[in-house]
C-alpha cells in the first residue's frame, strides 16, 4: 500500500527563517495548496490522510468539508502548529471530530518531534505517525528506531518511510531535491522491502516558495515548489497507479495490514 499524508496547518514556517507572515496569509497559502492536493488525489483516484491543526480546521471549513466528502481521513496535527501542551492531544481530537463528523484515530506531532506515548494513549488515539526513523541534522537522530510499524505503550507507531539499510528519508524534502526518477527508484526499493510506503507533504509546497525576501527559505526548501511541485506530484501519482500500488489512508492501512498481521 502507498500511504500518502499531508500536514495541513497554519503556514508558520517563515518564522523559523526570521520572516513575518500574516495569519491571513498563513491560512490562505495552506488553503490554496490543500485544494490543489485534493484535486490531484481526485484526478488519480487516490485516498490520503490529512493531519490538521485545530487552528487550520477552524479557519478552513471548506477544506474539512472536502476531506470528509471525498473519502479521505482526518487526523490530528495538534491544536496549534507551534505550541504544544499535553492537554492539546485530547482537545484537538474532540474538536476535529466535532468539526468534521469523522472519527479521528491518528496523531502526528508538528515537525515530527517526540511526544509522550502514554499521553497519546490517554487521549484516545489508535496510532501515532510522528517518527522519521533517520538522522536529520539539527532536528533529530532516530536511526535506532524501527523503520516499520511497531507498538509502544498501547499505541501503534507508523514511522515515515526511509530506504532500507541507508535509511535515506523519503519525506517532502527528498521529493523536492532528488531527480524524480531516483526518488521513484527509492520508493520502489522500499516498497519491495516493506510492502508499503508512508510519505508526507505539506500544502504550502504546492505554492511558489521562491520569494526569499518574503519567506527566507534556502534553495533546498523552495526548490521545485509551486507549479513544479504540482507537475511532479501529478507524475508521481500517475506512477503509483501504473505500478499497481493500492493507495490507503493510515486508518485503512492499520485495519488491513497492521492489526490483522498481529492476530
Amino acid at each position: 500500500m502507498v500511504v500518502l499524508s499531508f500536514d495541513i496547518e497554519e503556514f508558520d514556517m517563515p518564522f523559523e527563517y526570521q520572516k513575518n507572515i500574516s495569519f491571513e496569509d498563513q491560512i490562505s497559502i495552506s488553503v490554496t495548496g490543500t485544494h490543489i492536493i485534493l484535486d490531484l488525489l481526485k484526478k488519480h483516484s487516490l485516498k490520503a490522510t490529512f493531519f490538521s491543526t485545530v487552528i487550520f480546521a477552524r479557519n478552513a471549513p471548506e477544506i474539512i468539508t472536502r476531506i470528509a466528502a471525498e473519502g479521505h481521513e482526518l487526523a490530528s496535527h495538534g491544536y496549534y502548529h507551534s505550541d504544544f501542551k499535553n492537554e492539546h492531544l485530547l482537545e484537538s481530537r474532540l474538536i476535529l471530530e466535532e468539526l468534521s463528523g469523522l472519527p479521528v484515530k491518528g496523531y502526528r506531532m508538528p515537525r515530527m518531534m517526540p511526544v509522550d506515548e502514554t499521553e497519546i494513549k490517554k487521549a484516545g488515539y489508535v496510532y501515532n505517525s510522528s517518527i522519521n526513523p533517520t538522522w536529520l541534522p539539527g532536528r533529530y537522530n532516530n536511526r535506532h528506531i524501527s523503520r516499520t510499524y511497531f507498538q509502544q505503550s498501547g499505541v501503534w507507531q507508523i514511522p515515515a518511510s526511509v530506504s532500507p539499510i541507508s535509511r535515506f528519508p523519503l519525506f517532502w524534502l527528498s521529493f523536492h531535491n532528488l531527480p524524480l526518477w531516483f526518488y521513484k527508484h527509492l520508493v520502489y526499493r522500499t516498497y519491495q522491502k516493506d510492502d508499503y510506503i508512508n510519505i508526507y507533504f505539506h500544502p504550502w509546497e504546492f505554492t511558489d516558495l521562491g520569494d526569499k525576501e518574503r519567506f527566507g527559505f534556502p534553495a533546498y526548501v523552495s526548490k521545485n515548489s509551486g507549479s513544479a511541485m504540482i507537475s511532479r506530484m501529478d507524475n508521481f501519482m500517475k506512477w503509483i497507479n501504473q505500478k499497481g500500488y493500492p493507495s490507503a489512508t493510515l486508518s485503512h492501512f492499520m485495519e488491513n495490514k497492521v492489526i490483522p498481521k498481529t492476530n
